[in-house]
């Protein structure tokens, strides 16, 4: 992957991960990218009270993984980098 499909890809899971946002900000949490590696693995990081919430490995699946296979089908897995 080069860099201007790396860059478009990420905006389409910025785009993606938008439609999240508010849900998770209501409760004083977000989400931030932080790497979309060779592999097509999005790493993210939970911010604010998602980081410690029980409920987080849920919105992971229902809700971030979710928008992001109906947003940009290229990406093969989403993790989060801050899980124990």
């Amino acid at each position: 992957m080069d860099s201007i499909q790396k860059s478009s890809l990420l905006a389409k899971v910025e785009i993606a991960l938008d439609g999240l946002r508010p849900h998770l900000r209501v409760d004083g949490g977000d989400i931030e990218v932080v790497d979309l590696t060779e592999d097509y693995t999005l790493q993210i990081k939970w911010l604010g009270t998602c980081v410690n919430c029980s409920m987080s490995e849920m919105t992971m699946r229902s809700g971030v993984q979710e928008a992001i296979r109906n947003h940009v089908s290229e990406i093969r897995e989403v993790v989060a980098i801050n899980e124990s």
